[in-house]
């Protein structure tokens, strides 16, 4: 393992917004909440976070600093309207001005969607990231918003947009608007030290297939195809690190900027892997990492045609002599197994009774527009077949 050397992980980046990296620069949320005016923040985050010391700390910090802090914790696993109508009644009862995002994807997913939603009059809904629905919201009422992330997989601390699931019609849905995107963010690698293997391996997995699918999203985008290759380079070598050792704070580093870049790089977009996660998670309650991890290699076999010959980069930067597309397939199986990731959706509790309902969601699911072979419900609902029942 490297030496851990301080100078090597902290850093201040401007790109895609402020974001300060390294250990300890929780300690900086008080100032930087003061720099950007807020006053009586909301600190979002969900109940498996709520109750740790680091949670505690920051707001002790905050009420010292003379911000008068509340906190809000009532988010499930994958964040529903409830959730974020909730977080918004607590925010405009409490006169709050602001919103810090504490925690994994789905706190500061719900954190971003109740900062969006205290100043909109109309539901969450209509502001689905299709066509221009983000103008209609009332951009002067968006709140302002922190983030600090505590797992390295989805990204959303620097992304502008959340994923909400519909109960009523069993979708996740994307809700977008520029002014989402965090206006500053803290990547401390010390928040994510207790994150168990398991965790640890599903969510950056989620980052992986984030760089991987955008790297692989058809049309010119240059800078986000970039930004994949090195997440992909971070997390392959990373990632394996981080789940052995939880304290490797260099490894929790380079994941957590991993996921920022999955999250930056997908702005290029996604694919079939996230149009048939998204109905998954919302009909099965799979974890979202998890759930992308295992369809990745059924989702690349499909696409094998289109792929192909964009796979001598990712090659590359996994560090393979081997630059064809069998040797990149062969690692992705390989990298889950060592992170003990399961093969099958049957492994996640998953059946396919409800496939052509998957096909169905997964087919109008925004990513699915982006995958580099055009895919219809049927396809979807193909795919998803042999993911539940392992056949590659």
């Amino acid at each position: 393992m490297n030496t851990f050397e301080p100078a090597q992980v902290t850093a201040n980046w401007g790109f895609p917004t402020d974001i300060k990296v390294g250990p300890g620069r929780l300690s900086e949320l008080p100032e930087i909440c003061r720099e950007l005016g807020f006053q009586r923040p909301l600190l979002v985050t969900d109940p498996g976070v709520k109750d740790l010391p680091m949670i505690g700390e920051a707001m002790d910090a905050l009420n010292n600093a003379g911000l008068p802090v509340a906190l809000f914790a009532d988010i499930r696993g994958n964040p529903n309207g409830a959730n974020v109508d909730a977080g918004v009644e607590v925010f405009r009862s409490g006169h709050h001005d602001s919103v810090i995002a504490f925690g994994g994807g789905s706190a500061l997913d719900a954190a971003k969607a109740i900062a969006l939603m205290v100043g909109q009059e109309r539901p969450i809904w209509d502001f689905e990231d299709v066509g221009d629905n983000w103008k209609r919201a009332h951009a002067d009422g968006i709140a302002p918003c922190v983030a600090i992330p505590t797992t390295a997989g989805t990204g959303s601390e620097v992304g502008r947009a959340s994923v909400i699931t519909n109960d009523e019609t069993h979708r996740k849905m994307i809700i977008f608007h520029p002014r989402m995107l965090p206006a500053a963010v803290i990547l401390d690698p010390e928040t994510t030290v207790g994150l168990p293997p398991q965790i640890t391996a599903a969510t950056g997995m989620d980052a992986l297939s984030h760089c991987f699918e955008a790297w692989c999203a058809p049309g010119f985008h240059p800078m986000a195809d970039g930004i994949a290759l090195e997440g992909l380079r971070l997390i392959g070598t990373a990632l394996p690190r981080a789940y052995d050792d939880g304290k490797d704070i260099e490894a929790r580093t380079h994941m957590l900027a991993a996921a920022s870049m999955g999250s930056t790089a997908f702005q290029k977009g996604l694919g079939a892997v996230h149009a048939i996660s998204h109905p998954v998670g919302a009909i099965y309650h799979t974890h979202h990492g998890l759930t992308n991890a295992v369809m990745l290699p059924y989702v690349m076999r499909f696409n094998h045609a289109a792929i192909a010959d964009r796979m001598g980069p990712v090659a590359q930067a996994l560090g393979l002599v081997d630059t064809s597309f069998d040797a990149v397939f062969n690692w992705v199986l390989q990298f889950r197994e060592r992170l003990g990731v399961p093969h099958t959706l049957a492994d996640l509790g998953v059946d396919d009774n409800r496939a052509d309902e998957i096909g169905r969601l997964g087919e109008i699911d925004p990513p699915a527009a982006k995958n580099p072979v055009p895919v219809k419900a049927t396809d979807l609902e193909s795919i998803f077949v042999q993911a539940v029942n392992g056949r590659l």
